[in-house]
């Protein structure tokens, strides 16, 4: 007995040995960013971070759409390199993996700042976990928790791919992503609205339905673009559609009005996507405004922020869907970020724009029957194509 004891303590003292030395070589410090401005097309440029260390190691961010949906132009970059820098100067010299020391400096400047300073602190905190992961060996999932899935429904946002905005348009973008495996879709036509009618939108939305059937879910986009009378006059109208979700007809932050028209219809509510932190969802949450809401990691606070947002939720009942109409990088550190959540259902994933997006990360991004797979290599599991970048740098 005494000689078993003695064993096991010699096998615990050799595993925090080991421990403590892997903590002591996981220690790389950060030293400064890069901003990567990628112009993805006439719409979207993506907005990816690179924050190095003294180690050699890069973790990896997105800020993209931190100035609202229209084209970020290249004052609008330079702008974000500002902010990025008051976030990284939180972390300059001190080691990656004081992640709590960061969120506690860094979110009160971001509450305080709007939409920009809200993602650039959310895309620090991304590229945190990356390098925590990274330095441990672990998956960035695993440091949240863990996963309890392999792999995650997708749908397609078909909204930016269709440059046909005619019901005609939005039904071919449909037809084709079904096509490729995706069960769910979404799509934003009263954007542009007033020059877009609501009548216009409405007929978009039923072609979509038309076109895919009956056994595809389908959700619309309204950018908050109607009044309380507007939102419950278009979805009477939509009723025929059996819409998965009515998302955001009027800004999330007005609870009031998203509650009113919550009970004058009869699809599920949905919204959220630019709100910050747990303050910022949880009117919605406690007032049973939505039946679905939908963090962003790149403006919500980031990983560990979206998981606290999904557990209050969890606790009214209401389930999460991430909003991600990004680019591949902020797509990735989703997947790590709702790897162990229960409540999250399905993921967004911006379809169609360009036929080569998958290609800016190694491994390139794949997706298989609309779904997409949880990465399990450390950190976020990806490294940056650097020409590819540049060939396309705004």
């Amino acid at each position: 007995m005494a000689e078993n004891r003695a064993m096991l303590s010699t096998r615990r003292s050799l595993f925090w040995m080991g421990a403590g030395t892997l903590l002591g070589q996981a220690k790389p410090k950060i030293k400064d960013f890069t901003l990567w401005p990628v112009r993805a097309t006439s719409r979207t440029v993506w907005l990816v971070v690179q924050l190095h260390t003294d180690s050699g190691i890069s973790g990896w961010g997105e800020a993209s759409d931190a100035f609202g949906f229209a084209f970020t132009t290249a004052a609008q970059a330079r702008e974000m390199e500002q902010a990025l820098a008051t976030f990284v100067g939180i972390m300059k010299g001190r080691p990656a993996l004081e992640i709590a020391h960061y969120r506690k400096t860094g979110e009160p400047l971001a509450r305080a700042g709007g939409l920009p300073a809200a993602t650039a602190y959310s895309a620090v905190e991304q590229a945190l976990w990356d390098l925590a992961g990274q330095s441990l060996g672990v998956p960035a999932h695993t440091l949240l928790g863990g996963a309890v899935r392999e792999a995650i429904p997708l749908y397609a946002n078909i909204n930016r791919a269709t440059t046909d905005r005619s019901p005609a348009g939005f039904a071919a973008s449909a037809r084709k992503a079904v096509a490729e495996g995706y069960r769910a879709l979404k799509a934003a036509p009263w954007d542009g609205y007033p020059k877009v009618t609501a009548d216009h939108g409405t007929a978009c939305t039923l072609a979509i339905r038309e076109a895919v059937g009956s056994s595809i879910d389908v959700m619309v986009d309204v950018h908050s673009n109607f009044t309380v009378a507007e939102a419950v006059r278009v979805a009477r109208q939509l009723e025929p559609a059996k819409l998965r979700w009515y998302e955001e007809p009027v800004a999330p932050a007005k609870v009031a009005e998203t509650v009113a028209i919550a009970r004058q219809i009869r699809q599920p509510m949905a919204g959220g996507e630019m709100l910050f932190g747990v303050g910022g969802f949880l009117p919605l949450c406690r007032d049973k405004a939505v039946a679905v809401i939908m963090p962003d990691v790149k403006h919500c606070g980031g990983l560990l922020a979206m998981t606290h947002i999904a557990a209050m939720a969890e606790a009214h009942g209401v389930s999460v869907a991430p909003h991600n109409p990004s680019g591949p990088v902020a797509t990735v550190a989703t997947l790590h970020a709702t790897a162990g959540l229960a409540n999250c259902e399905i993921l967004e994933l911006q379809w169609g724009e360009v036929d080569w997006r998958g290609e800016l990360l190694n491994p390139p991004e794949q997706v298989t029957r609309g779904q997409i797979e949880i990465p399990k290599r450390p950190g976020f599991g990806i490294s940056w194509n650097e020409s590819l970048a540049r060939k396309y740098r705004l």
